[in-house]
């Protein structure tokens, strides 16, 4: 399978907005139904062999231990409990409105009761109307949405291997159904006040400096897919740091600046995944080295803390 297919927005964007929309749907069940972790590391979704999955939640609050899986294979979307009970329907041909009632009543057949406290989108042009009443949104392409998942897979491993060189506090490489990207973080432990009018969120994601990296499909806003990287609080001078390869680019964004490679810039590399680590490494010196980061003290050469084991012989 190519490393890195095409995905043009423009192609997709109807599928893309309704899977939005799904994700952010199943997304609050899964944030309604466990337990807050810091960062909201709870909420995102993971990568699967056939889609995305919420992981298994419940239990805490009375349910039975289940999960909420996206099959982008088969097309469909199941519930399962953990004593293998399961219910599922297509995706093709559902609305926002019919997905969220299909997705409640299978919810119900199990004997799960979840409240979805805003049960409307999400910082989403349409954010004041609620799910039910979205039939607009209804378009389900099964090879766009296939590609979606396997471009979000090989991205997860990239990030993966470049998980790997750091060693200390990180995120899980995770999705998140808020921007529809897939990051990680790293952070340096240093705490950050935020001021007192930050929403709730904000506050919460950014309670310590990090560096995150990560990939996004393009919006309204940024019209094409590219892998990204900002440090936050921005340290002085981060946009002047050299990033590679020559195709990335620090882009001005809601006053601060994120660091982006053009995912066709990355396509059309002679070893592209080669290229997206090599950006994801220049981000990172050029935010640990302008935050003043332990730079050698985190380093984890090949996933090992132990120098014995990285030594001839160990």
């Amino acid at each position: 399978m190519e490393l890195f297919p095409p995905i043009p927005l423009a192609e997709w964007q109807d599928t893309k907005e309704t899977l939005h929309r799904f994700a952010q749907i199943v997304g609050k069940i899964r944030l309604a139904a466990s337990p807050r972790r810091n960062h909201w590391w709870n909420v995102p979704f993971h990568l699967t062999g056939r889609g995305i999955t919420t992981r298994p939640m419940g239990q805490v609050d009375g349910n039975p231990a289940f999960t909420i899986d996206f099959d982008f294979v088969d097309h469909k979307l199941a519930v399962t409990t953990l004593d293998g009970r399961a219910v599922s329907f297509p995706l093709l041909g559902e609305s926002v409105a019919s997905f969220e009632a299909k997705t409640l009543n299978a919810l119900a057949a199990l004997g799960v009761e979840v409240d979805i406290a805003i049960p409307r989108p999400f910082d989403l042009p349409d954010g004041s109307r609620p799910f039910a009443e979205d039939h607009e949104h209804a378009t389900y392409d099964p090879a766009h949405a296939r590609r979606y998942w396997w471009v979000l897979s090989q991205v997860a491993l990239v990030l993966e291997e470049f998980a790997a060189g750091f060693s200390g506090k990180t995120s899980p490489v995770h999705h998140f159904w808020h921007t529809f990207d897939i990051a990680h973080s790293r952070f340096s432990g240093r705490r950050i006040e935020q001021p007192a009018q930050v929403d709730p969120v904000t506050r919460e994601a950014y309670s310590r400096e990090l560096i995150s990296f990560g990939f996004w499909f393009g919006d309204n806003t940024f019209s094409a897919p590219a892998f990204y990287s900002y440090t936050a609080p921005e340290p002085a001078g981060l946009a002047e740091q050299p990033l590679s390869p020559a195709s990335a680019q620090w882009v001005a964004r809601n006053d601060s600046h994120l660091a982006v490679l053009p995912y066709d810039s990355a396509r059309a590399e002679s070893d592209p995944r080669a290229a997206v680590l090599a950006f994801y490494e220049s981000a990172y010196q050029a935010g640990a080295v302008c935050a003043g980061w332990d730079i050698a003290g985190f380093a984890c050469p090949g996933g090992t803390t132990d120098a014995h084991l990285r030594a001839p012989g160990g």
